[in-house]
């Protein structure tokens, strides 16, 4: 039996490897070549040190509490070199990838099909020349053809298979929506990652999702694990837009719906001109329930400016969810992510 660990550098850069039963994770990075932090391997001196963000693992009784104390144990704080992973796991390693001789993986993929919603977004499938892990949430640099430049999007599929998918705003004189608009199925692009620190943790309870535009990706990644998983916590979107064709992807949201009993989702757009039944933004159309008092993990994705007002929205209640996560694209859909 082997075990998926993700690897999350500060710099963003996330790596997967196999470790075997009973093996620690250190012994594992080292045998596939990513030199995680160390210094004695013994337990004894911390520098090792990571936070595990899920799975279950067994940390043993060989280390020093200099090394690892008692409140860091209750703060999911490990030592890789005593690690032994009983799941699958996520960790995040306190240096850059560079630090541990690592980096992005680089790989490549054929153009599939193509679905255009109005002049809002398209809907982009590749196929894969490999497998690829991914956290549900996080993103890739995919390398536009013809120019040396690259674009950040979001996964909008299922990890760990041989497809991908990407929910992409359609950008007027974009250099990406001007490649895509000309682009023929068969054609070959090559991407980066993954990477970003916006992703789906453990759940233990309720879930918000606050989606804008396009930054409605992550969260159909996300959805799908979900689903896959048959979770049971409640889980509710809220999908904003500015105007009403910038609404997509409905049909699966519905599905997901059928999918997860205690999913639920309502859309708003920002335009005061809308027939649509709920006008304005997130931020009023949040209804009391989904905030759980606080005791919520709360996921936003989206623009700056619909960022800031979430962020501005819940400060200005006094509300402070258990945990929140946000991701801002800009224009050029180059992604910023960040934790709070």
């Amino acid at each position: 039996m082997t075990y998926r660990i993700a690897l999350n550098f500060e710099d963003g850069v996330t790596r997967f490897i196999d470790c075997n039963a009973g093996e620690k994770v250190l012994d594992a990075a080292f045998r596939q070549a990513i030199n995680l932090p160390m210094d004695c391997s013994d337990g004894v001196c911390g520098t090792c040190k990571c936070r595990c963000e899920s799975g279950a693992y067994d940390l043993g009784e060989d280390y020093l509490d200099e090394a690892l104390g008692a409140d860091e144990v209750e703060q999911r704080q490990v030592l890789t070199c005593q690690m032994v992973p009983e799941s699958d796991c996520v960790l995040a390693v306190p240096v850059a990838s560079s630090t541990c001789k690592t980096g992005t993986m680089r790989f490549d993929a054929t153009l599939g099909a193509i679905t255009t919603h109005a002049d809002a977004a398209l809907e982009v499938h590749f196929e894969l020349d490999q497998t690829l892990a991914f956290l549900p949430g996080q993103y890739v640099n995919i390398a536009v053809p013809g120019s040396e430049q690259t674009r950040s999007y979001s996964f909008s599929s299922l990890p760990g298979s041989g497809q991908a998918s990407f929910l992409i705003k359609q950008v007027a004189g974009g250099l990406m929506s001007g490649w895509l608009g000309r682009a023929q199925p068969g054609e070959r692009v090559s991407m980066t990652g993954p990477l970003g620190s916006f992703y789906l943790r453990a759940v233990t309870r309720p879930l918000l999702f606050l989606a804008g535009g396009t930054g409605l990706a992550p969260f159909l990644s996300m959805l799908e694990v979900l689903a896959e998983r048959n979770e049971q916590q409640s889980i509710s979107l809220i999908y904003g837009v500015s105007r009403d064709q910038d609404l997509v992807m409905l049909e699966a949201l519905q599905g997901f719906c059928a999918r997860l009993p205690n999913f639920s989702f309502v859309t708003c757009v920002g335009d005061p001109r809308t027939r649509h039944p709920r006008q304005g933004y997130v931020t009023q159309h949040l209804a009391p329930g989904v905030l759980n008092e606080g005791d919520v993990d709360v996921y936003l994705c989206g623009p700056p400016p619909m960022v800031d007002a979430v962020r501005q929205h819940f400060k200005a209640m006094g509300l402070t969810p258990f945990s929140f996560h946000y991701e801002k694209f800009t224009a050029n859909n180059i992604v910023i992510g960040d934790v709070a």
